[in-house]
């Protein structure tokens, strides 16, 4: 895909409800919570929005459609998600829950459109089909598949003339598992989009977090990364080392690094100093002795923080 930012914004934690940021992140944000930030985004240039339906069961979605609705539509790049597990029973399940998300997000398409999870490849991808022909979808990707199911979804659109113009996949410094099944290669080779999510791993490589300043308590993300905060100060205090001589975050190394991978990071944003930290880390260039000794330190740590919605990439 061309001419996109480099980063992506993501909205996961925006809104409440069923796996939205209330649960999942310790939030409970707003639209007006989150006024300031679209603005200052769409300012820096930084105007590809990532959401999905299940996001709070549509919270998310909502909370976006009354940010974009003061902006010119065409200048802004909305990705979204079908989600399998929440599909209804009508002619085009897809197209039907693409209706609603139109609806929450107030537009009449979707730039980048995307299988959540490869629930049944075969039965899901044929539906995108009508909707890349009617316009209402511009670009479609597979999010969480495999390589072997993401080639089994680009042969399925290619009998059409179409492909997967995008993947989305956990992708960080403690997740590398899509490079290491050849993903991000095939990616490269066909020209695919590899986004890569959870770069920050919910704020546990942002350097915010540490032992004594542990994640939100009762959170999900509290619950999965408070107990291996021990095991991560070695490689946090690498990058923020690192970063200390380019007067940069360690977050803003993270994303730096999840760049100069070769992959489009999606960070997720809730306050405007984000948005700054964003721009920093566009303009680093790690050399290549760094990004090997964050790689090993990463390694070294023998964390493996695969989501439990997540099927093995090797």
């Amino acid at each position: 895909m061309k001419n996109l930012p480099l980063v992506a914004l993501g909205t996961w934690s925006w809104g409440t409800g069923f796996a939205g940021g209330d649960q999942v992140f310790g939030n409970n944000l707003n639209s007006e919570d989150v006024k300031q930030v679209f603005d200052e985004a769409y300012k820096s240039g930084l105007v590809l929005w990532d959401t999905a339906a299940v996001y709070g069961m549509g919270s998310s979605e909502n909370i976006l459609g009354e940010s974009i609705k003061n902006y010119p539509r065409e200048k802004i790049v909305l990705s979204t998600k079908f989600t399998p597990q929440l599909a209804g029973s009508s002619s085009n399940p897809v197209e039907e829950m693409l209706n609603s998300s139109l609806e929450r997000l107030g537009t009449d398409y979707i730039d980048i459109y995307w299988i959540h999870n490869p629930t049944d490849v075969q039965k899901w991808t044929p539906y995108l089909i009508p909707l890349l022909k009617s316009g209402k979808v511009k670009n479609v990707g597979v999010s969480n598949h495999n390589l072997e199911e993401i080639k089994y979804a680009n042969d399925i659109l290619s009998k059409d003339g179409f492909s997967i113009s995008a993947v989305q996949n956990h992708y960080s410094l403690l997740y590398r598992s899509s490079e290491e099944a050849g993903i991000l290669d095939y990616c490269k080779k066909h020209n695919i989009t590899f986004f890569a999510y959870m770069v920050l791993e919910q704020g546990a490589l942002s350097g915010k977090y540490n032992t004594h300043n542990p994640l939100p308590e009762g959170s999900g993300r509290g619950n999965t990364y408070n107990k291996v905060l021990p095991q991560l100060e070695e490689l946090t205090n690498a990058m923020k080392e690192i970063g200390s001589s380019r007067n940069a975050s360690t977050a803003q190394i993270a994303i730096a690094w999840a760049i100069a991978k070769n992959t489009l990071p999606i960070i997720g944003v809730t306050k405007t100093s984000q948005i700054d930290d964003i721009q920093n880390a566009m303009k680093i260039n790690l050399s290549e002795s760094e990004i090997k000794l964050i790689e090993e330190l990463a390694d070294k740590t023998g964390i493996d923080t695969k989501g439990a919605w997540e099927n093995s990439m090797i």
